[in-house]
């Protein structure tokens, strides 16, 4: 799945691949923001670790959780 994180004050996005579904990304950024957490802390599928400061938090886009199709489709 594809995570996109808008960062205020930040021309570009943070994008990055996911293994984990989408509930519980969905929830990790929910209680971040919730608990007043001064860290959103991610994993992509390579095991790296992605820290994001939620005060500087504009958006988060849950991608879909299908595989891409490579080539042509009819």
């Amino acid at each position: 799945m594809e995570i996109r994180i808008g960062i205020l004050n930040a021309p570009r996005e943070l994008s990055f691949e996911t293994d984990q579904p989408a509930p519980e990304v969905s929830e990790t950024v929910n209680s971040a923001i919730s608990n007043a957490n001064p860290v959103l802390e991610l994993i992509d599928n390579h095991g790296a670790k992605y820290l994001v400061p939620v005060a500087s938090i504009a958006y988060v886009q849950l991608g879909a959780e299908e595989t891409r199709r490579v080539g042509f489709v009819a």
